[in-house]
């Protein structure tokens, strides 16, 4: 149950610093069942589809990916599919239930990253929702929820909000999360909801309602978080098992320095590890641990460079993760897997402290010393 995968923080791998968008089937399942081989025993149990799995690649698709829709794959009731091209077992309607069966075969736990609110190729479609019945000759379409005002900041020609007021809307979102129950997903990132800039909150409370209605218990994980705050925090953690109060970390000190006082504040808000509806507990998330063999940010390609943060830096992001508790995900390619690398990421003492210390404060000793 998500109750005991949430009782700690969640450690896995997820796919978005080495392969931004364009990860293929294939090219997941090995890092998957590197993950069952390498990191598993060390209770990483997450591998994580990241961004556009439903999207056709086009040539030259970034420069013009937030500008020029059309290309995402949904079904008749506007959910989201797999593009099959890059995920050729989820042809004829199955979805990720093939890629889920041979996660779960690997002993591990699939999630799937999705966008906020619906996409404007359903909204342009009029497609109809699941559930929705007649009412004076009417049924609810996507067009008759979608809030056009409350589109995505960094994807306004792709995605908006869904009016969860509505009966229209609530169905909705409660087809989506069972269709992703029905494949047999374990853990939700869900993205362009959370942050200092225009959260959606609404939708946060209404997916989490849908989860647990769904019948299988999901890890709800929320992102960007730019800017998120305590208060902020505190309106969501409950509803959630993990939310980002950060935004990207990448490979560069510049990034991994802001979290020290995000991480200090998070810890004196006394919010890391309160109960959550949809079980277990919820965790304060620094976002994922760029090491190993990486992509670039929103790249249009894979991994192709080796992290660029030192082993001192490193070891130094591993220890703040550690004592903030922020949940533990990979970023790096594992089929370029150094011993450097796995050695931080197993580190037994870290991981303990990650898993099992409490009341973990910030202690300032002078301007440049922490502890």
């Amino acid at each position: 149950s998500s109750a005991r995968s949430a009782a700690t923080p969640p450690r896995g791998w997820n796919s978005y610093d080495s392969f931004s968008f364009t990860i293929s089937e294939e090219q997941f399942l090995e890092n998957a069942k590197i993950v069952s081989e390498t990191l598993k025993p060390h209770g990483y149990e997450y591998v994580v589809i990241d961004y556009l799995w439903y999207r056709k690649l086009k040539h030259g698709w970034f420069k013009t990916s937030a500008k020029s829709p059309g290309y995402d794959l949904i079904d008749k009731w506007g959910r989201p599919l797999p593009d099959p091209k890059r995920w050729p077992s989820t042809t004829g309607g199955k979805g990720f239930a093939p890629i889920a069966a041979k996660v779960h075969a690997l002993g591990l736990k699939l999630g799937i990253h999705v966008m906020r609110g619906i996409s404007t190729t359903a909204v342009k479609k009029k497609t109809p929702i699941l559930g929705a019945f007649k009412s004076n000759g009417h049924a609810w379409n996507a067009k008759d929820i979608a809030l056009m005002d409350q589109a995505c900041p960094w994807m306004q020609q792709c995605f908006v909000g869904v009016n969860t007021s509505s009966e229209g809307g609530k169905l909705f979102i409660q087809s989506l999360y069972d269709q992703y129950a029905s494949w047999g997903i374990d853990f939700i990132k869900h993205d362009c909801v959370f942050g200092a800039e225009n959260p959606q909150l609404d939708e946060i409370l209404t997916v989490s309602k849908a989860i647990r209605n769904s019948g299988r218990p999901m890890i709800y994980s929320l992102s960007p978080g730019d800017g998120a705050t305590p208060g902020l925090a505190a309106r969501v953690a409950q509803l959630v098992n993990m939310y980002r109060v950060t935004g990207d970390d990448w490979d560069d000190w510049k990034y991994l320095v802001k979290h020290f006082d995000v991480a200090r504040d998070f810890a004196n808000a006394g919010l890391i590890a309160i109960p959550s509806v949809v079980g277990g507990k919820s965790w304060v998330d620094l976002d994922m641990l760029p090491f190993g063999r990486l992509t670039d940010p929103a790249a249009a390609y894979g991994p192709y460079r080796n992290s660029r943060l030192s082993l001192e830096e490193k070891k130094t992001q591993m220890t703040l993760w550690a004592v903030a508790k922020s949940p533990l995900m990979f970023g790096g390619d594992l089929r370029r897997l150094d011993n450097e690398t796995l050695s931080l990421l197993t580190n037994p003492t870290v991981l303990e402290v990650n898993s099992h210390s409490t009341g973990n404060r910030n202690a300032q000793g002078n301007d440049a010393e922490r502890v």
